[in-house]
């Protein structure tokens, strides 16, 4: 068996879309398969987690969406003899879909929140917690849909925290703060200003940055600075292990929500794209997370109080931690690649 992947990243689009298309490929892999990611922009730290994975890499040398892109990725397709492409990411509309379609290979499409005008893919996948048939009225007779969080894709390094016990302390003074793989418009930096402004000395907080975060020095500025205990970490591959240490994430909405669903750690959740927002506010409703907005709406002040009532609310910690187990159990990719396999019968 084998799969080609069509998906980007970059600095302002972040790295979610490649990152949750690896979780799909490991599983393609360990049961028996081969993978090729084809993508846009070159990222020696997205290449280099690829190939440590023994997945090919490819870069295109056309523009992304385009009629070129799709013969590029066919050509790579049939080239590799592959059953399946997989394209995550929101240029990848109606036209996209159909010419790849008329190739005569298998297609899934990962989605959000209905983004093209009418589904040509085999598969639409849309794991988030406010999926809907109905955002797919427009789509070919064949095109099946893999809808909610049961479908959620975690990456390997989170498969062995299945039966996790977590302890809720009365007191949250461990901090992970996550705020994506590139944070474009710092976030981060307001985050840490707010933990400045507790005026606790009982606190341990580890940041986690993406290698493509352009405002390392400026954050290593801030953090010298700091009467905390702040540890700054660049490309952390053992996300899952920081995650199990942590009493409480300050943290971007979008694929990390439901790693820190999974891993039952209670969330203070910030928006930095549209597409989260209906997300957001589903988890907020169900007691899953408190969703903070819009990041550019929040100020400094506003994020340290709810922070600081968090803090010592162990009962809504409590809770938050149990919903979100309930919610991710760990083997969306699983159910993923069965459907895939079971349409190659």
């Amino acid at each position: 068996m084998k799969l080609v992947i069509r998906a980007d990243a970059s600095t302002t689009m972040g790295t979610g879309h490649v990152m949750r298309c690896l979780a799909l490929a490991q599983v393609w892999q360990d049961q028996g398969g081969k993978a090729i990611f084809v993508l846009a922009n070159k990222s020696s730290s997205l290449e280099n987690r690829l190939i440590s994975e023994g997945i090919q890499v490819v870069y295109l040398l056309v523009a992304t969406g385009s009629h070129d892109d799709v013969n590029q990725t066919v050509d790579f397709a049939q080239k590799f003899n592959a059953q399946w492409i997989v394209v995550d990411g929101y240029h990848f509309g109606t036209k996209y879909q159909k010419d790849i379609k008329d190739f005569g290979i298998k297609l899934l499409v990962f989605d959000d929140y209905g983004h093209a005008e009418h589904y040509y893919a085999d598969l639409v996948l849309n794991q988030n917690i406010s999926a809907h048939k109905d955002l797919y009225q427009s789509r070919e007779i064949y095109t099946q849909l893999l809808l909610g969080t049961d479908y959620v894709l975690l990456r390997r390094e989170f498969w062995q925290w299945q039966n996790l016990q977590r302890e809720i302390n009365p007191i949250a003074r461990k901090i992970l703060v996550t705020l994506g793989g590139s944070d474009p418009d710092n976030v981060t930096f307001k985050v840490i200003q707010a933990l400045n402004r507790l005026n606790r000395d009982d606190l341990e907080v580890i940041v986690v940055i993406g290698g493509s975060n352009p405002h390392c020095e400026i954050l290593q500025k801030l953090i010298a600075d700091s009467s905390l205990v702040i540890s700054l970490q660049q490309n952390v591959s053992n996300m899952p292990e920081v995650m199990a240490w942590a009493d409480l994430a300050i943290a971007a909405g979008g694929a990390t929500s439901w790693e820190l669903a999974f891993m039952g750690l209670p969330s203070l959740v910030f928006t930095i794209a549209d597409n989260q927002k209906a997300i957001a506010a589903e988890l907020d409703r169900q007691s899953v997370i408190i969703n903070l907005g819009w990041h550019k709406d929040v100020t400094v002040v506003q994020i340290g109080s709810v922070l600081q009532e968090l803090i010592s609310d162990l009962r809504k910690r409590e809770t938050m931690s149990k919903k979100g187990r309930e919610l991710v159990d760990g083997n969306g990719a699983r159910r993923v690649v069965s459907e895939m396999t079971s349409m190659l019968a």
